[in-house]
């Protein structure tokens, strides 16, 4: 699919069918995700693949529990991607994040997501990234170390019903940008 036409019909997908996800799919999906640039080349993005029904249902009872519950619906995703980042990747990162005060380890994470989820799109696949669960929880889950931790879940898989295409309201182009100051 020519990358305009993915941008354009990328949709957060909630429902889906019961059709299974392949491998050799999910696995072309991370390689995407693998050639996104991260800062430093600290590459400190790790995703892990919940496939196998029970697991993924047990995670799925576990994190999206209590306050999380509203998102519990994820659990019938025929997968979930635990998007995991390593706060400190290597030394030039941590350097680099101390001296201007951010964390690049966010901004990697997410280009590498964004880079999966629009694969996925081009592979007919639909996604929801989903940030309301208990991080707690997922890290105990997971083993997830020290240093290590996970940001989003990625609900994976190919949608129930086709992707309508929702007239977003989105803010007209010069909206968004100024040239060489804030206006």
């Amino acid at each position: 699919m020519e990358l305009d036409k993915v941008i354009k019909t990328r949709r957060s997908v909630r429902q889906f069918s019961d059709k299974e996800v392949k491998m050799k799919d999910i696995l072309t999906c991370l390689e995407a995700a693998r050639l996104a640039p991260s800062a430093c080349n600290s590459q400190p993005t790790h995703f892990v693949i919940l496939n196998d029904k029970k697991i993924k249902e047990d995670f799925a009872n576990a994190v999206f529990a209590g306050r999380f519950l509203p998102c519990r619906f994820f659990k019938n995703a025929p997968v979930l991607i635990a998007v995991c980042v390593k706060k400190n990747a290597n030394l030039t990162m941590k350097a680099g994040q101390k001296i201007v005060g951010r964390p690049f380890y966010l901004t990697d994470h997410a280009i590498a997501t964004e880079h999966l989820v629009l694969k996925a799109t081009d592979l007919g696949l639909g996604t929801c990234w989903v940030g309301w669960f208990s991080a707690k929880k997922a890290q105990e889950f997971l083993k997830v170390p020290k240093g290590v931790e996970i940001h989003t879940i990625i609900a994976l898989g190919y949608p129930k019903d086709k992707p309508k295409q929702i007239k977003h309201t989105r803010k007209k182009l010069e909206e968004i940008y100024s040239v060489n100051e804030y206006k």
